[in-house]
């Protein structure tokens, strides 16, 4: 699949490649460029469900309301 850099160095991307790497308008990509000169285009921009896992579990459980007062009562300190 081929695309046209514009005057202005953009690309646009087909929509199948769009669906594919699961990609909408404000997604952030990034191009590798291998040591062959091989590009890869990786997306950036991830689901909020590849976080699953990345941190231990909660010694305790907050609600949204107490998050949200947290954050301003730390806002307030400054």
């Amino acid at each position: 699949m081929q695309v046209t850099l514009s005057e202005q160095g953009q690309l646009t991307l087909s929509k199948p490649i769009r669906e594919r790497l699961h990609l909408n308008p404000g997604d952030r990509v990034e191009f590798l460029l291998d040591d062959s000169g091989k590009v890869e285009l990786v997306p950036v921009t991830a689901p909020i469900t590849a976080l699953k896992g990345i941190l231990p579990p909660a010694d305790c459980v907050v609600s949204p309301e107490e998050m949200d007062a947290a954050i301003h009562h730390r806002v307030a300190e400054r």
